[in-house]
């Protein structure tokens, strides 16, 4: 049976997403069979992937589900195949403190909190013990990731991310504390007087990350730390971002604010461009734009939604211009969010721009002329809202939801023009989105082979997510953005180098691994 690690944290966005993944690839590279795992995740970042059985069963037909980005991200740190099993419950916030709940990759209904802890967490924990144990027997280790933090009183008997995963899977655990915030030895004291007796004696070591200076002066508290708590510091971690794509929102601006994504590519601010991403309140499968701000001169904007597109000032990239291009991306509630575009005048301020606009799933849906039978999404009874009115086509929602991975021939057209070839990416939504009467001969079909998505000189929508990770789709589009400017394009590379190498990298330097692995 598997060895598994349980790499927890005292509290939220502490760095275990990166831990877990340096492991997965460390251990990778070792020639240990390794798996991640995180229980219950809870993120509308997912991405699809085939179901299990799908996998382990010759000659089953293949399925998809859903898992959190960031277990896809560590399976391929582990040079596994991702599949459900890496995330059998998933939660998806969609507002008024509803959650879809995924069990085994597949949507089972929308619960309140106090409906899903009351009626369908013992569900959701046979569900993951069981994934777990077919993880277990497959691989030498496991890597589990936590979540939040994993001393939370008025949790404690229903934690299925971190006290219950260290329960059935009999794991080791390794805290991980943020350093950069203060206040880190205070918080890794509490958490380990705070954890249950039987999972305080399955913690062995503690691991703090994001440290700025020389490690050395943190000796001394160091010292009285593991001589309180009995619990071995196994590593200091410098801060760097490997580059890994985000989990959920936290690492978003607030509501309200802007926050400017990019590389240190060297260019100078008047030599590049800012494509503008309204900071939708249910936001999702953001890291769709992570490959365009690895673009050399490219800077990616979350921008709140009242924001004037045109206004220098309001997109603050230095550029001097305002938006140069808009990107909509993904939304765990089209109809609630395009009610808040709506609210803050977005819609007029979006026709009345006049560079490229791309519609990623929900942006897409919002791009067209309206959404109909829209109260299968909303809490009340509407039918029709009306949307942007950018792409002449419309979208019906039904209660089905779409989980596939796709691969389609492109025909670049709009702001897309000049992309050819094949592109990779995974589909998960509800409804379906067609041309309006009298609106097909002004719509063109960029993916002639599949009617997932629509285009017209100005504006490009598509289900499908991952688009700009193919370099057919991403060069098109940042070509067509800096030619909209009329400067020219930088020379120079995108940022490459592999962030699961540089968080295996990061682990590899700092932390004492020997209190965790099983001997071999």
């Amino acid at each position: 049976m598997a060895r598994t690690i349980l790499v927890a944290g005292t509290a939220s966005h502490v760095g275990k997403s990166t831990v877990a993944a340096g492991l997965c690839r460390l251990l990778a590279d070792r020639g240990v069979a390794v798996a991640p795992f995180k229980a219950q995740n809870m993120s509308n970042n997912a991405r699809a992937v085939p179901k299990a059985e799908a996998v382990t069963e010759p000659g089953s037909d293949t399925a998809f589900g859903e898992i959190g980005v960031s277990q896809y991200v560590q399976a391929r740190a582990a040079r596994v195949a991702p599949t459900t099993d890496h995330n059998p419950v998933l939660l998806k916030p969609r507002g008024d403190s509803e959650s879809q709940l995924v069990l085994d990759g597949e949507a089972v209904a929308h619960y309140g909190a106090g409906e899903y802890y009351d009626d369908h967490w013992e569900r959701a924990r046979e569900t993951a013990r069981r994934a777990h144990e077919r993880l277990a027997a497959a691989h030498d280790v496991v890597v589990a990731e936590g979540a939040g933090s994993i001393a939370e009183p008025n949790l404690r008997e229903r934690d299925l991310a971190n006290v219950e995963t260290a329960r059935f899977a009999d794991a080791r655990i390794v805290l991980v504390v943020d350093i950069e915030r203060g206040g880190a030895f205070a918080s890794l004291v509490g958490t380990v007087e705070l954890l249950p007796a039987d999972v305080r004696e399955r913690v062995a070591g503690a691991v703090l990350t994001k440290f700025r200076g020389d490690a050395s002066l943190l000796d001394p508290a160091v010292e009285e730390v593991e001589e309180r708590t009995g619990v071995p510091i196994l590593g200091v971690v410098p801060h760097d971002d490997p580059g890994l794509p985000a989990e959920d929102s936290v690492g978003l601006p607030a509501e309200g604010e802007r926050a400017v994504r990019g590389h240190d590519d060297g260019v100078a601010d008047d030599r590049a461009v800012t494509v503008a991403v309204p900071r939708l309140p249910r936001i999702s499968n953001f890291t769709d734009l992570e490959p365009l701000a690895r673009e050399p001169g490219v800077r990616v904007v979350y921008l709140p939604l009242d924001a004037e597109l045109a206004d220098p000032e309001a997109v603050g990239t230095g550029t001097g211009r305002g938006a140069d291009a808009v990107v909509l991306p993904g939304t765990k509630n089209t109809v609630d969010d395009l009610r808040a575009l709506r609210a803050a005048g977005f819609p007029d301020r979006l026709r009345a721009f006049d560079g490229p606009v791309v519609g990623l799933c929900g942006g897409y849906q919002m791009l067209g002329r309206c959404i109909t039978n829209a109260g299968v999404e909303s809490t009340d009874d509407l039918d029709t809202l009306e949307g942007i009115g950018l792409l002449p086509v419309e979208t019906r929602f039904s209660p089905d939801k779409r989980v596939e991975q796709a691969t389609r021939r492109i025909d670049g057209v709009g702001p897309l023009a000049g992309a050819a070839g094949r592109v990779s990416g995974y589909e998960i939504h509800m409804g379906e989105t067609r041309p309006v009467d009298g609106g097909a001969a002004a719509v063109e079909r960029p993916f002639p082979d599949a009617g997932a998505g629509a285009a017209t000189d100005r504006a490009f929508g598509t289900y499908l997510h991952g688009l700009f990770e193919n370099a057919p789709a991403r060069e098109a589009f940042v070509d067509s953005v800096f030619s909209h400017v009329g400067i020219d394009r930088p020379d120079g590379d995108a940022a490459t180098e592999s962030p699961y190498d540089r968080a295996a990298a990061l682990v590899a330097d700092n932390v004492d691994l020997a209190p965790l692995l099983p001997d071999r």
